[in-house]
């Protein structure tokens, strides 16, 4: 598959990027920069319920997969035959069911889909949970898909029977295109299924699940893609017929390629609807530290990290709920005027949960020292911070395992738009950080990977990335927001004694 750098030279990488609020499909050249006028999104929204659900009609998100295609299709023209192959990101920890026909049974349940609480309180009781984690690399959590597959099977008793596969969106999409589903080394990692250091499905956990392992898709790696689309879509797109399509990618694993951490040396930030801190490093067989996760970005490469329900998530709850100001200019002035920890407020930002680091599901968000001289803004300042203090707690249990890294560098739309949460990153971590200056991290990501399998680039920690500000640690508002991480940690003591 490998090409030269002169017969690669004009040619095209189209990426598709399922994210948890937007799908999209963009055009990047051989070296890893997008093609600005080569772009199409489609937004849309979980739907939730009152229960904890949050799920999406898989075929629905499938037809805004086939119009962002289109589009960037059809605004190519005839470069569109330059297009050397597709690469794909999707969100992780999702799941679908699928009958013998290859239809969708069962809506895409979302990882933030909590009705299945019960069930992993069930599963573990059957399972030694640390050599579970040491395995999987995955925790006990509504999150994964063992004990969504329980709650199905509990919830859902004929819907369950009639599914003969169950398989991730990306799996999906791929098994409409060519009649088949392969699933990734980096996707089946996210599952809770997948053992990391044999790189195969857990026989011990489908030993306790409802389900066989003939229902899970063949594992592949990167340098397996498909080939060949089945009708109509042959027809439909001739340029995407016959060239390399790389199975889909977990959407964190994309992220950190894309932003530019690809060594130990680098923390990734990231912070959209959700909120994820992880560090890539190649090795093939990892000891597992408690309080994090592990899954793959291929079968050389690990990362490990840990994720927040509540990030962009959160902020958008607050500027809604709060009614504060609409204009991002002004709130952004009117919050970094604020001193630390100023407002006197202790916040638990569990609106969703909490994964990382104690990941329990039920927690739910909690503010201490509220008074009549508390206003929206310091509400909001606060929470700013009390993601931050949640970041700070990841970054600790990683710090043993890559204590090489030098940097951390942001992505997400969630932060990258806000200065002032930058800054206060950087105060309370007490490390530079970085703004990644890279759009879409996912997706360069998935086109980074693409253009390393097709041989173009043999490293790609040396292409060259693009980078925003710089923002260096104040000391002194860090010894600040010390004190105040100290008196969030015995609230969350008190939360997990139920003290409260």
């Amino acid at each position: 598959m490998t090409q030269s750098k002169s017969e690669f030279s004009d040619q095209l990488i189209l990426t598709i990027d399922v994210g948890s609020s937007s799908v999209r499909a963009s055009l990047y050249d051989q070296e890893a920069s997008v093609k600005d006028n080569f772009q199409s999104r489609r937004n849309y929204n979980f739907e939730t319920t009152s229960a904890g659900g949050v799920e999406f009609n898989a075929d629905v998100l499938f037809k805004l997969v086939l119009q962002v295609i289109d589009e960037v299709l059809e605004r190519c023209g005839k470069r569109c035959f330059r297009i050397a192959a597709v690469a794909m990101s999707t969100f992780w920890h999702n799941l679908v069911g699928i009958n013998v026909a290859g239809q969708a049974m069962t809506p895409i349940y979302s990882w933030a889909d909590t009705r299945s609480s019960k069930e992993a309180e069930g599963f573990r009781q059957r399972i030694d949970e640390v050599q579970y984690h040491g395995r999987t690399g995955c925790v006990i959590h509504p999150s994964y898909l063992p004990s969504k597959l329980m709650w199905i099977q509990e919830a859902l008793p004929q819907t369950f029977r009639k599914v003969s596969r169950w398989m991730s969106f990306g799996e999906y999409c791929y098994l409409k295109f060519f009649g088949t589903a392969t699933c990734s080394f980096s996707m089946a990692s996210g599952t809770g299924l997948f053992n990391q250091n044999l790189q195969d499905w857990d026989n011990e956990v489908l030993e306790i699940l409802p389900i066989e392992r003939n229902q899970l898709s063949p594992l592949i790696d990167l340098d397996n893609p498909l080939r060949g689309l089945i009708k109509p879509f042959s027809s439909r797109w001739p340029s995407l017929n016959r060239i390399p399509w790389l199975p889909a990618i977990g959407d964190g694993a994309c992220s950190n390629i894309g932003s530019g951490c690809s060594t130990p040396k680098s923390l990734a930030l990231m912070v959209g609807t959700s909120g994820a801190m992880r560090v890539v490093f190649r090795r093939n067989k990892i000891n597992i530290p408690q309080g994090l996760w592990c899954y793959r970005v291929d079968r050389h490469r690990l990362v490990m990290g840990g994720a927040l329900s509540n990030g962009g998530l959160l902020v958008a709850w607050m500027r809604e709920t709060l009614q504060l100001p609409q204009e991002k200019e002004t709130l952004e002035c009117q919050i970094a005027e604020m001193e630390p920890s100023s407002h006197g407020l202790t916040i638990l930002p569990f609106l969703a949960g909490e994964r990382s680091p104690g990941w329990h599901s039920s927690a739910r968000a909690t503010i201490k020292g509220l008074s009549l001289h508390t206003k929206p803004l310091d509400i909001f300042r606060a929470s700013l911070e009390s993601v931050a203090y949640r970041f700070a707690k990841i970054e600790k249990l990683l710090t043993p395992v890559v204590p090489e890294n030098q940097e951390i560098i942001a992505s997400g739309g969630g932060i990258l738009h806000s200065p002032t949460w930058l800054q206060i990153m950087a105060d309370v971590l007490a490390k530079p950080i970085f703004a990644s200056g890279v759009r879409e991290a996912s997706s360069r990501g998935a086109a980074l990977l693409a253009l390393e399998v097709l041989g173009y680039t043999e490293k790609i920690e040396d292409v060259k990335v693009p980078m925003g500000s710089k923002y260096v640690p104040n000391w002194g508002k860090h010894d600040k927001y010390l004190k105040a991480m100290e008196e969030t940690e015995q609230l969350y003591q008190l939360m997990l004694n139920n003290e409260f």
